[in-house]
């Protein structure tokens, strides 16, 4: 089984998904007493949010490639940005360390297309929504995206910073959310994308007409299968 890295605290709340769901879906892989091999490098989200804020992304990068070669150090074989908003940098980050990076961009836009889905919307920071590096990736795997208006769009990043990432999660914030998630849908949007790690814990299925993506989710099973791809097939043939 390969080590996991995990460049988590970004926040924690949800970084607490991410340890939970990969361990999860190592043992149902696995089975018996099977559990996930895991570093992670837990961080002070209060850094990171000062240095988004003041546009300084030069800051985030040096910050996170220090927590990746921590993590390269400490024996992973591959890791995880457990952020979408911080995967701005992720090519830069990943350019600083010699271990693989898993985007979360990439196992998100492999789910869609299992839905044969072409058009999503996107939820997120307004540094995911606004900038051009998010859609365009998924335009690589031919998926259209498209985001809220500006108003929308500043009204799901308060939301995200204001309470989400402090553990606060409200049935008004919920309401706001399911408007702007309609309002995508009668736009064309034929699924939505999560596009934040604490969005899901906010919203779920139920709170949308058309499919979501829990990138949360999504990031943290392609993780576990990337870790026990070869110990699958060894069980497989003995």
């Amino acid at each position: 089984m390969k080590t996991i890295g995990l460049i988590g605290g970004t926040s924690w709340h949800s970084t607490i998904t991410y340890y939970r769901i990969i361990n999860e879906t190592v043992a149902e892989k696995l089975g018996g007493h099977h559990s996930a091999k895991i570093i992670m490098s837990s961080i002070d989200y209060e850094s990171i949010a000062r240095l988004a804020h003041d546009n300084d992304w030069n800051g985030i990068t040096t910050l996170l490639s220090n927590e990746a070669k921590k993590l390269e150090d400490a024996g992973a074989d591959f890791f995880l940005i457990c952020a979408n908003t911080l995967h701005k940098v992720a090519g830069n980050v990943s350019d600083k360390v010699n271990i693989p990076l898993l985007h979360i961009v990439d196992a998100t836009a492999e789910e869609i297309k299992r839905k044969n889905l072409k058009k999503v919307g996107l939820l997120g920071t307004t540094f995911t929504m606004e900038d051009a590096s998010y859609g365009k990736r998924l335009s690589q795997h031919g998926l259209e995206t498209i985001v809220p208006d500006e108003t929308a769009r500043k009204e799901i990043h308060n939301i995200i910073f204001n309470e989400l990432t402090k553990g606060i999660f409200t049935q008004e914030s919920r309401n706001k959310y399911i408007k702007i998630i309609s309002s995508l849908t009668g736009n064309g949007a034929q699924g939505i994308i999560l596009g934040c790690t604490e969005i899901p814990l906010l919203i779920c299925q139920q709170d949308s007409p058309i499919p979501i993506f829990d990138t949360t989710k999504i990031h943290s099973i392609a993780a576990a299968e990337m870790a026990t791809l070869t110990t699958s097939r060894r069980n497989r043939n003995p």
